[in-house]
């Protein structure tokens, strides 16, 4: 195995510094510091953050788990249904004002319920992947992984499929509407943008 192997990341890395960008915003939104404004644009970025890691995991980790895990089947529905309860809880969250007393209560639940799912992810399902399958599968994962990221929808589509291929198939498309709707209302879907828009 070259060095240029080890160097390259892979899925789980990829999908952990996700976990961490998340926590940073939520521990922000925690803090209840900031104008109602900058909240709104904080929610907004830790959305679409959600919503593309979800979109890519459903795509290509959770179908690796299936065919890698003995119990693979009840392992990967089980994180599809939190991801389902974290886009509700999204969705609503998305049309709120921070001034309204339901946006703290929402964005408390989805904090909870991300803390949960991650803590899960990393403890079980993560561990268990970088055992079971090989460096190079798992460094063409994180390849598959980023490449849906860059096409996945940006905003909670609750009533979406979240198993392939149909998931595949519709993501982009939901995407592409997604990342028009976000330019032409300056909703910012990263840190990255949000320090852009900041200048």
């Amino acid at each position: 195995m070259s060095h240029h192997d080890t160097t390259q990341r892979d899925v789980v890395d990829i999908l952990m510094a996700d976990h961490r960008e998340v926590e940073a915003i939520f521990v922000e939104l925690e803090s209840r510091q900031g104008t109602p404004e900058r909240r709104r644009q904080l929610a907004d970025v830790v959305i679409a953050e959600l919503v593309r890691h979800a979109v890519a995991e459903e795509a290509y980790v959770y179908p690796a788990a299936r065919r890698a895990l003995p119990d693979g089947d009840q392992v990967a529905e089980h994180e599809i249904s939190e991801h389902a309860d974290a886009e509700r809880t999204m969705k609503e969250l998305e049309a709120l004002d921070p001034s309204d007393a339901r946006f703290d209560e929402l964005l408390a639940h989805l904090t909870r319920t991300i803390r949960h799912h991650v803590q899960d992810e990393e403890s079980d399902l993560f561990p268990r992947l970088r055992a079971v399958l090989a460096r190079e599968e798992l460094v063409e994962l994180a390849g598959k992984v980023q490449a849906a990221k860059k096409v996945a929808p940006t905003r909670p589509h609750p009533a979406a499929p979240d198993h392939p291929p149909a998931n595949k198939l519709l993501a982009p498309g939901a995407g592409l509407v997604d990342r028009m709707r976000d330019a032409l209302s300056g909703r910012p879907t990263s840190m990255a943008k949000l320090r852009e828009k900041q200048r």
